[in-house]
């Protein structure tokens, strides 16, 4: 996953090194030139610096300040609430049947992202999960596989089954995800969310 921009985190760490040392040879009273003082505090420099990257990737990566310039991926990490669209025309009825509410949980940290969806009858955990941005509008889009385990009690008319999602990232005016998803038992529909709250839930609410 693509999840800090190259160009602006080259000139950040050598910035950064650079403060800390300064920073180091100014607090130990050391010259502020380049000699066999100085390199002996490198490893001061190292420590601070693993330390700071750290708390970069940990925490402060999700700040808002730093979204788009530095990291060019949103936090997306909650729960989700919305409804999937199906496009399948019950044979039955010869009707496409009514949406079907459902949340996400999105599980991010600043080198992974997962997600598990769930509805009243059924499980979906990602496989694989990874951003893209259209360098031209700049739109930012959430992909995935996914493994789709119904509740034993239906899968008479409901197998296992495996299926990728493709959403589209919205956070102006609210935080959306709206997209679509198709499966290997050859069906399609869609999807959309809206980030609900920050609780990572772990099962299917009695009211949505």
């Amino acid at each position: 996953m693509k999840n800090i921009k190259q160009e602006a985190v080259t000139w950040g760490q050598l910035l950064l090194l650079v403060a800390i040392w300064s920073l180091v040879l100014f607090v130990t009273n050391t010259p502020l030139q380049i000699n066999l003082e100085a390199l002996k505090k490198l490893p001061e420099v190292v420590t601070i610096y693993t330390i700071l990257v750290f708390i970069f990737t940990k925490w402060l990566w999700r700040a808002p300040q730093l979204q788009g310039w530095l990291v060019p991926f949103p936090d997306l990490q909650g729960t989700w609430e919305g409804t999937l669209q199906t496009t399948w025309v019950n044979p039955n009825s010869k009707k496409i049947p009514p949406p079907i509410p459902l949340i996400l949980v999105i599980r991010q940290t600043f080198d992974s992202i997962n997600c598990t969806m769930y509805t009243k009858e059924s499980t979906s955990f990602s496989m694989a999960a990874s951003f893209t941005e259209d360098l031209g509008s700049g739109a930012k889009t959430l992909a995935y596989n996914y493994s789709n385990r119904p509740d034993a009690s239906i899968r008479d008319r409901s197998a296992v089954h495996d299926g990728a999602a493709l959403l589209t990232v919205v956070t102006k005016p609210k935080k959306e995800l709206k997209g679509e998803y198709w499966t290997n038992r050859k069906t399609t529909g869609s999807i959309g969310l809206k980030f609900k709250t920050k609780e990572l839930l772990e099962s299917f609410p009695n009211k949505i």
